[in-house]
C-alpha cells in the first residue's frame, strides 16, 4: 500500500503542481482557455495599441490548442484562425461562464502587454491540491484493502491517532470523507476538476 500511495501522490503532484504544463486542454471543457482570432479588418485599432500574437510565445501545441509562455505566465488559448503575427481579439461566448472567460482573457491581455498578470485564476490553491492528493492516496489504500485507520496513519501520522475511541475521532471522519471524495472522482466526477473553480456556475 505504501508504495502505491507514494506513487499516486507523486503522479498527482506532477500534474497539479507543474509550473509549465505541456498538455493543452480544449476550450470546450476548460473555460480558462481563451479563443483567439485575428481582428476583423472592419475595426480600426491603429490608435489603441492592440495585441499582436508572437510565434515565440507558443510553448506547446496540439492542433488548434496552444500553450503560451508569455512574459513568465503560462496561458492556454484556442486558435480559431492562424494567429502568427496577427492583431488578435478574444471571442467570449455570452454563456453562464462569461465572467470566467472574461477574467481569463484579461489575464492573457495583461501578460501580452508585459504587465504583471498575477496568479492563474483557474489554478488550484495549495489547500485544494493537498486535499486532492490525500484523497487519491486514501482511495489507493482502500483499493488495496487498507482500513481507514491504516490510511489515516499514512496520511496524518501514527502519532496523531488515538489508542482508543477511534470510531468517534475526527481523523476517522476526515479520512472517510477524503476516500469518498476520491471515489466519486474515480466514478466520473473528475471531469468537474476541469471546471474548477467554476463548476458552481453550471451545477
Amino acid at each position: 500500500m505504501l508504495m502505491r500511495v507514494a506513487g499516486g501522490c507523486d503522479f498527482v503532484k506532477s500534474i497539479l503542481g507543474a509550473q509549465h504544463p505541456t498538455i493543452p486542454w480544449t476550450m470546450t471543457v476548460l473555460p480558462a482557455v481563451v479563443p483567439l482570432t485575428p481582428v476583423s479588418t472592419e475595426f480600426d485599432l491603429s490608435r489603441t495599441r492592440p495585441v499582436q500574437f508572437q510565434r515565440h510565445w507558443t510553448a506547446a501545441r496540439t492542433d488548434d490548442e496552444l500553450h503560451l509562455l508569455c512574459n513568465g505566465s503560462v496561458l492556454r488559448v484556442h486558435a480559431l484562425r492562424d494567429l502568427d503575427g496577427q492583431t488578435v481579439c478574444a471571442v467570449l461566448p455570452l454563456d453562464a461562464l462569461f465572467e470566467v472567460r472574461l477574467k481569463s482573457a484579461r489575464w492573457l491581455w495583461r501578460a501580452a502587454k508585459g504587465r504583471n498578470a498575477g496568479p492563474d485564476p483557474s489554478a488550484f490553491s495549495k489547500t485544494q491540491r493537498d486535499r486532492l492528493v490525500k484523497g487519491l492516496r486514501g482511495l489507493d489504500g482502500r483499493l488495496e484493502g487498507a482500513t481507514y485507520r491504516e490510511i489515516a496513519a499514512v496520511l496524518f501520522g501514527t502519532h496523531r491517532l488515538p489508542e482508543r475511541s477511534w470510531k468517534t475521532h475526527d481523523l476517522r471522519d476526515r479520512t472517510i470523507r477524503l476516500c469518498k471524495f476520491a471515489a466519486d472522482l474515480m466514478q466520473g466526477d473528475y471531469r468537474q476538476l476541469l471546471l474548477h473553480p467554476y463548476r458552481q456556475r453550471l451545477y
